[in-house]
């Protein structure tokens, strides 16, 4: 089954549930530092738009090219349909590079993104770059005769999945750029995230968002976590090490797992309307592991965590052409946070980070995928318990 979701959905309180009605990180009473935005999500910068893709299909044992199918894509676009042609400051950062991330030779070039962002599994990155530039092509036909250079980022999903079928195609990534819009964002096992897992849990997709303020004007950092990555006992939640306490097996370093405890990887789009130069959106990708290492992980030599930055203010700065029809040679100028009062933007980042691993456990269900593969939901309960006991200690 091939879901197209459209994020936009109404909801009592975004900041304790999905529009699906699973429960948040929030939601569970997991407590958390910082003011989150109106959705608590990345869609809370202004513009920006998110879009997904999820295909679910079939059980038992694998059969290439037929399944089980447990995968998907999610698409970002950084200043929504009507800002395609905009180019936002942008950087990256890696932790650990076993991974893909394409266009960030660009990026790192000239500090600048300037197509859509789309997530998926680790040999699905072809067909989502070729549905990019083909989608970009029909939005945008006046932009057909340039070149284009997607933003498409992966994480592991073939524990549960039919990696290596050939399921991602250019139609579903198409698919999911067209389902961009703002407002919620569904959480969990959706686009891109579908089929992951996270501290020997059902991972996927989290989000979240802070607000700052700078100059009297309130600012949004948000975050969206393509999560598959940390060993069960690395688990930390609210600063406390739940993970060894939790009762259950890891299953991914099991006799029976071709995969590691704590392998796979983790993609974090960071997006603000801050005003940054792209050196300073490449030191919002920069804290990202600080966030990461608040829910534990060390990071694993067989996990690719990759991170991108940007920011949606200075909308007609950072463009390599002049406008259709202008010849003369002019100067551009961005308008930026001083670095000394970056600060509030790293702890956002960070805070923001955090909250998005912890929904992206929090907001799941079990999940069974090929050959019997499960990877059972991090059990309420049982966190809900720990966090009671060490407070009572404490």
């Amino acid at each position: 089954m091939t879901t197209p979701t459209t994020p936009h959905v109404p909801r009592a309180d975004p900041h304790r549930t999905t529009p699906s009605g699973l429960l948040r990180a929030r939601g569970l009473g997991i407590p958390f530092a910082g003011a989150p935005g109106t959705s608590n999500a990345l869609t809370d910068v202004p513009g920006v738009q998110v879009g997904y893709v999820t295909v679910i299909d079939g059980n038992g044992p694998l059969e290439t090219g037929r399944g089980p199918v447990r995968t998907g894509v999610t698409a970002i676009l950084p200043r929504g349909r009507e800002g395609l042609d905009q180019p936002c400051a942008a950087g990256t950062s890696v932790l650990n590079g076993n991974g893909e991330m394409t266009g960030t030779a660009w990026i790192n070039e000239i500090g600048a993104l300037t197509t859509p962002i789309l997530l998926t599994n680790s040999h699905a990155v072809g067909a989502c770059h070729r549905g990019a530039i083909d989608w970009l092509n029909t939005a945008r036909p006046d932009l057909r005769d340039r070149w284009h250079t997607p933003v498409v980022a992966e994480t592991y999903d073939g524990y549960l999945n039919d990696i290596n079928g050939d399921h991602i195609t250019t139609a579903l990534a198409r698919r999911a750029l067209d389902a961009a819009t703002g407002g919620a964002i569904e959480e969990g096992s959706v686009g891109g995230g579908t089929g992951m897992s996270c501290y020997g849990y059902k991972g996927g997709t989290g989000t979240a968002s802070r607000l700052i303020s700078h100059a009297d004007v309130t600012y949004t950092v948000a975050v969206l976590v393509q999560a598959n990555f940390g060993a069960r006992r690395e688990l930390t939640l609210a600063g406390i090490p739940l993970g060894r306490h939790l009762r259950g097996d890891d299953p991914l370093g099991a006799p029976r797992s071709p995969i590691p405890a704590g392998a796979g990887s983790v993609i974090v789009t960071v997006a603000t309307d801050a005003p940054l130069l792209p050196g300073q959106c490449a030191a919002l990708a920069r804290r990202v592991p600080l966030g990461l290492a608040r829910s534990g992980t060390t990071g694993s030599h067989f996990s690719g965590d990759l991170f991108l930055a940007f920011s949606t203010a200075n909308p007609h700065a950072l463009t390599s052409r002049y406008p259709t029809g202008e010849q003369a040679e002019r100067l551009q100028s961005l308008c930026f946070v001083p670095w000394g009062d970056m600060d509030r933007l790293f702890d956002a980042t960070v805070q923001g980070v955090e909250e998005a691993v912890a929904d992206a456990l929090v907001a799941n269900t079990p999940m069974t995928g090929r050959d019997g593969h499960h990877l059972p939901a991090l059990p309420h309960q049982q966190v809900l318990d720990l966090l009671r006991e060490h407070h009572a200690a404490g």
